[in-house]
């Protein structure tokens, strides 16, 4: 089981995907800011994983106690607006580690998708992939090291899970061309949007049969690391900041930002007080640190 325009938008709850309407070769953002009304029997971990956005970036925007259930009825702002890697091409796969996000170019647009990734000590790899099988209600073939890892931990697993509700695959398998990796769903949603797996990407049943459907023996894709992504929409900039959970990044999080802005000629119109406090807070969606107009004069 190794195994990202500014759009606001209504929540489609029964798909769980994010959309938006983009050029499917070109940069952009995904998802949006929705008022959500929360149900009964909602939590913060379950919010996170649906809507792809971190729980403490729910409770800091909607000055939340996190100590506290969330109150039924009370309506709260979502933010899961996601830049989308710069690498996003039409019909490819692109998964960013970091962003715990899976992009899919269809068409004329970009859509995105929560994923669970590898832990720190079973890590995602990255690489160019090839999508090599799709099989609906799989069986789970429990790989030995996993085994192992269970067996040690007092919990004995079986060589083989049949298809069904406590399957850890979910209803849909998307085998990947690197060794052992596929996208999946998963029987407990609230896991998704976390580093949790090993090695997989995780989704949740809606998205996951989305995604299914779209891709095809073949389909290409690949799997990066960038914890910070910078893309300029018109005059606006807009900065996303991941925690670097591989420890990858070779220097800080504030000079990497500054070289990707300077890379991409729109140093000079990055508010860097904005931006910077954006970095310390790794809130994991995209904010616009743009420089105001005044501040230029």
């Amino acid at each position: 089981m190794r195994l990202h325009a500014r759009v606001s938008v209504a929540c489609a709850i029964a798909l769980q995907a994010i959309i938006a309407a983009l050029p499917a070769s070109a940069s952009g953002i995904t998802g949006g800011v929705i008022t959500y009304t929360v149900a009964r029997g909602d939590t913060l971990s379950a919010l996170a994983a649906r809507f792809g956005v971190y729980a403490s970036t729910i409770v800091t925007d909607n000055q939340l106690d996190p100590r506290r259930q969330l109150e039924a009825g009370r309506r709260i702002r979502i933010d899961n607006q996601h830049i989308v890697p710069a690498t996003a091409a039409p019909d490819e796969i692109v998964v960013n580690v970091p962003q715990r996000m899976a992009f899919y170019g269809d068409g004329g647009r970009v859509l995105g998708y929560a994923v669970a990734v590898g832990r720190t000590t079973w890590r995602t790899p990255a690489g160019p992939f090839t999508v090599v099988r799709k099989q609906e209600h799989p069986a789970w073939h429990v790989p030995d090291s996993i085994r192992e890892e269970s067996a040690a931990k007092g919990r004995p697993l079986p060589a083989v899970v049949p298809p069904g509700p406590r399957n850890p695959l979910g209803r849909f398998w998307i085998g990947l061309s690197l060794s052992g990796i596929g996208i999946h769903g998963t029987p407990f949603p609230s896991t998704v949007y976390s580093t949790s797996t090993h090695g997989c990407l995780r989704m949740q049943a809606a998205p996951i049969a989305d995604l299914y459907s779209r891709v095809v023996v073949g389909t290409a894709g690949r799997i990066v690391y960038e914890p910070i992504l910078i893309v300029a929409i018109g005059g606006d900039v807009y900065l996303e900041v991941h925690e670097d959970v591989y420890r990858r990044l070779p220097g800080s999080a504030h000079q990497q930002a500054r070289e990707i802005a300077a890379r991409l000629g729109v140093g000079d119109r990055v508010d860097w007080t904005i931006a910077d406090r954006e970095i310390d807070r790794r809130a994991g969606v995209a904010r616009n640190v743009r420089l105001a107009p005044y501040a230029t004069r």
